[in-house]
């Protein structure tokens, strides 16, 4: 599920506080920057899992058994197919 762009925006401000706070990074360039370049990752990531989500949907559809949604193997195959979903595409 994507999140609004607002819940994104907020939690981009919240983590780059953290991590300034925490020293564990120090802003070399203007915080507005090191925000976006966070959003950006942010929202590829959350792309990725998306596609991940509709290869794995897709895969689990094609099984001669039919699994209904939220059962405890269909959670188990799907669990299965998103991580070789994620090896396949070299983030694991």
């Amino acid at each position: 599920m994507m999140l609004s762009e607002d819940k994104i925006t907020h939690t981009t401000h919240m983590l780059l506080r953290g991590l300034l706070q925490q020293g564990l990074i120090e802003a070399k360039v203007e915080e507005s920057d090191i925000r976006r370049e966070i959003k950006r990752v942010f929202v590829a990531e959350l792309k990725l899992g998306e596609e991940f989500d509709a290869a794995v949907r897709a895969k689990i559809d094609t099984l001669s058994k039919k699994l209904v949604e939220g059962s405890p193997e269909w959670e188990i195959v799907y669990k299965k197919y998103y991580e070789e979903e994620e090896n396949k595409r070299g983030r694991r």
